[in-house]
Parts: C-alpha cells; structure tokens; sequence
C-alpha cells in the first residue's frame, strides 16, 4: 500500500488509485461477508431459541438501526474531521459482534451482538466510501461500484458459508471468522495510513465547492425522492435478503442448504449488477440508469409471487441484478446533487438502507406471522411501481455541461 498510489492522487486530481478502490472493496467484502453470516444463520437460531418471526425481525431491526442511526451522524463529523483510523475501529467492532453471536446462550445476547456488527457498519461505510471517492480520479461511478460490489460479494458469500460452515459446525463457528475480521483490521490500518498521508499532502489544496447545482427546493424534493426510491428498493430486498429461505422451504418443500444456495444465486446477481451500475452511470448518468434499475425489475416482481421453483429460481437472479444498479447511481447522484458533502451524502444513504432495510424486515416479520409468508411476496411485488418517482429528478448532467 506505500507504493506511488498514495502521491498520485496529489499531483493530479485524474489519476485513479485503483489498488487503494480495491483495498477499500475487499475491507468492504470482508465486512459485509461476517454481517451476512447473521440473516443468513436465522433457521438455525429460531430453531436454537424458539424464536418467532417477530424475534428474528427484531435482530435484524437490532442490527439495521444500530447502523443506519449512527452512519449520518459519523459522516456529518467526518466531513469536518476526517478520521482515517476510524476504519480498523469499526472492524474491531464487527470482531467483537461476531463472538458475542458465536456465544450467546439467550436471546438478549443475540441482540448485543447484532448491535455491535451495525455499530462496525456504521462507523466503516462512510469513511470507506469517502476513500473510494478520493481515489477515483473523477471516475466516481467506477469507484462506488467497485467499492460496492465487494460488500455484495461479502453478502452472497454469507448464506454459503452458512450452509456449509455454520449449519454443520454449530453456532459455536461464527466465531473461526473473527480471523476475516483480523485481516480487515490489517487491511484498514494500510488503508488509514494512506488516507492520512494523502490528507497531508492535500493540506494547502482549495476547499471543495459546496455550490448547490439546482435550487435549495430543488435539492430538498431530490433528496425526498431518492429516499423514496431507497426506500423501494430495500423493501424489496429486505423480502428476500431475510425471507427468501422461509419462502421456499414453505413455498416448494426444500432442503434448508437448498434454501441457502438459491438465496447465493440472488446475492450473486446483486453483487454482479453493482459491478455495472456505477460504470455505466458514467457513462450515460445516473439518473437514467435509476430510471432503468427501480422500474425495469416491475414485470418480474409481479409474476415472482405464481412462479414455481426454477422460475422463482431465474426471476430472483433477473430482479436481483437490475435491482442492484441502483444503489451506487444513487449515491454518485446524490453527491452530486450535494457537492463538498460526501460524507454526509454516505453516511446518510447507507444510513437510510439500512434503517429501512431493518424497519422493513421488521415489520415484514409481523405480516409473515399474521397473513402468511406467501402474503409478503405478493404485496412487495408492487413496491418497484414508486420507480414512476424518478420523474422528478433534475437532469444534473445537462445543468454541469450548461
């Protein structure tokens, strides 16, 4: 990590760091592959614990707050003082989770481990994406996908993991990961040393330019808008990311690692879709491609609910790879939308999925018990119709070459 990468960035704002984006996306898959490992055990803990689908929203509420709350508010700090250390700190954090996970004899523990996993995510998204941000060279696109896209890849290696480490070995293996936590730890303390050295170098370098591009009002209405559309979209996710399994052990009678391995194939696709969504938001700007990823997935969500195994199957890969596309360009828009504000922008959309994301999981849950898991698939066959919003987005691209 000392090579030239670090004094690039310094003499000249268009070259891209690419082994530092890379860093950041492995500490990034390594994160998101131990918080997976939660959503991705829950068979074995309702079973373990007697849980009820309320109790197994409530982990997931747990951990997604714990992290959505705190992202904003680190990001908002960090803009004003950066903290390049603050990246091991947060993986000492997911360390300390994952043993009390791998441990826990009561439900209560359970919740405490689950806090400190989103703690960890809390204080890591933000300054990760800042320093993908920083050493994109203006290709911010690129940068927030490949950084992304190793947190996708962490979470679709989750429920593999699970299948064949956890289930087999007992909860007692959660904790042999705290060795991936270690190598985070490491691989963030280079990272940190860079952005510190890269920080000094910059010292004297002009304040980046907090001028709004549209109207105070303008920007307010987007900021609504691409929340809603947030919203959408980790709704949905949240249907499958901690349902799926339930739906189709109940739905077509298969096996637990069955289970798994088909939610594997939707998290794959998810991680594969994030890889284009920045590049070619690059290309032909995010906006156009949010248009796309929130309302082109709407004829597959709606026949997902009358599928049988192997259509469920393919729609899920389909859903889950246009799906995915959105969440970088929405990032890279909002950026754009709020100049000078990156850490604020990060902290508060990785913030807001993941708070939606528990909420929703939550609330899910509850349907799931009442009306039955069947229920919950149709009624979110019709969140990607709030797609329609994207209309209200100004064209930042045409505003720029104005």
């Amino acid at each position: 990590m000392r090579v030239n990468a670090a004094e690039q960035p310094t003499k000249s704002g268009e070259n891209t760091v690419v082994a530092v984006i890379l860093a950041t996306s492995v500490a990034h898959f390594l994160n998101d592959m131990m918080q997976s490992l939660l959503p991705a055990i829950y068979p074995m803990l309702k079973a373990n614990y007697s849980l009820d689908f309320w109790q197994i929203g409530l982990l997931t509420f747990t951990f997604q707050v714990t992290a959505s709350i705190l992202q904003p508010i680190v990001g908002i700090y960090t803009d004003k003082r950066p903290m390049p250390y603050s990246l091991p700190f947060g993986m000492c954090c997911t360390l300390i989770g994952l043993i009390l996970l791998a441990t826990a004899h009561s439900y209560p523990f359970l919740l405490m481990g689950a806090a400190f996993v989103g703690f960890g995510s809390s204080v890591f998204h933000p300054e990760a994406a800042r320093v993908a941000r920083m050493a994109s060279g203006g290709r911010h696109g690129f940068a927030q996908s490949l950084f992304q896209v190793g947190g996708n890849f962490g979470s679709s290696i989750g429920p593999l993991l699970a299948a064949f480490v956890v289930l087999p070995f007992g909860q007692i293996s959660v904790s042999w990961f705290s060795i991936a936590a270690l190598m985070g730890i490491v691989l963030l303390w280079f990272v940190g040393n860079w952005y510190s050295r890269y920080r000094k170098a910059n010292v004297r370098k002009a304040q980046a330019d907090k001028t709004l591009p549209v109207s105070r009002r303008t920007a307010m209405i987007s900021l609504v808008v691409l929340a809603l559309l947030i919203f959408t979209k980790y709704v949905y996710l949240a249907s499958l990311t901690s349902y799926y399994t339930f739906y189709t052990m109940h739905r077509f009678g298969v096996s637990m690692q069955t289970a798994q391995l088909l939610l594997f194939l939707f998290l794959s696709a998810v991680a594969a879709g994030t890889i284009f969504g920045g590049p070619i938001g690059d290309r032909i700007g995010a906006r156009k491609v949010i248009w796309v990823s929130i309302l082109g997935i709407l004829p597959f969500t709606l026949v997902l609910p009358y599928a049988n195994l192997y259509l469920t199957a393919v729609l899920t890969v389909i859903i889950g790879f246009i799906l995915a596309s959105a969440f970088p360009a929405i990032i890279v828009y909002a950026q754009e939308l709020l100049p000078g504000r990156v850490g604020m922008v990060s902290g508060l959309f990785f913030g807001l999925a993941f708070g939606i994301a528990g909420i929703a999981a939550a609330v899910l849950g509850i349907v799931a018990d009442r009306k039955g898991i069947d229920f919950v698939y149709w009624f979110c066959s019709f969140m990607p119709t709030l797609g329609l919003l994207t209309i209200f987005l100004p064209k930042l691209e045409q505003r720029k070459k104005a």
